[in-house]
């Protein structure tokens, strides 16, 4: 018998989809996870204090106040086929150790770059790079700061042409859609890609 409730059902046969976001210090992460979570985001923000100086840089983010010390965590439905699992890496060297276990099992990273310090996303691109893990790179453009076309970017960061890049604005709802679309096309066609290699014998 049919009920009265209009909405679609959800499938049972969902995938959830772990995806990181990653990138420096300061560079929007946990913006990027709050703007599109579907449920209100898990956050492990504390209050940068005085013992952070001379550890954590605040180079070109000397206002911020409040870091990510473990995870972010959101979740947003693509379709009713596929719902992505999002966690927000914490930035700061101190905390790396923590990439290889929020690494396990995910489908793949976007890295968020802010072009003001470009230097502080080498360390995710290497780490994504090195573990063969699909990523797509996303500039996240801050107001006031130089918009960078995509391809001086690309060859600043020496990522492969392979590897897509956009710019977004993390506050956004709509561009980090946007980019985690884009990352979700990636990993397919690299998927499809893999599946017409022709196997070992």
């Amino acid at each position: 018998m049919a009920s009265g409730n209009s909405e679609p059902r959800r499938s049972l046969t969902a995938n959830a989809v772990k995806v990181l976001i990653a990138g420096g210090f300061g560079v929007g992460k946990t913006t990027m996870v709050g703007s599109v979570s579907e449920v209100p985001p898990l956050r492990t923000e504390e209050v940068i204090t005085a013992a952070s100086e001379g550890v954590d840089d605040l180079t070109g983010v000397e206002k911020k106040t409040t870091t990510t010390v473990a995870l972010d965590f959101g979740r947003i439905t693509i379709n009713p086929e596929l719902i992505l699992y999002l966690f927000g890496t914490p930035g700061q060297d101190r905390f790396w150790f923590m990439w290889d276990e929020l690494a396990e099992g995910a489908l793949g990273a976007v890295v968020l770059a802010d072009t003001r310090r470009l230097d502080s996303c080498f360390a995710a691109v290497d780490f994504f790079e090195r573990r063969g893990l699909p990523f797509v790179v996303a500039v996240n453009c801050f107001d006031n700061a130089y918009r960078y076309g995509t391809e001086e970017v690309r060859q600043a960061l020496d990522v492969s042409m392979d590897v897509p890049l956009l710019l977004c604005d993390a506050r956004e709802r709509d561009s980090t859609k946007q980019v985690l679309t884009v990352l979700m096309e990636h990993v397919l066609a690299l998927s499809d890609l893999a599946a017409g290699l022709p196997q070992g014998r």
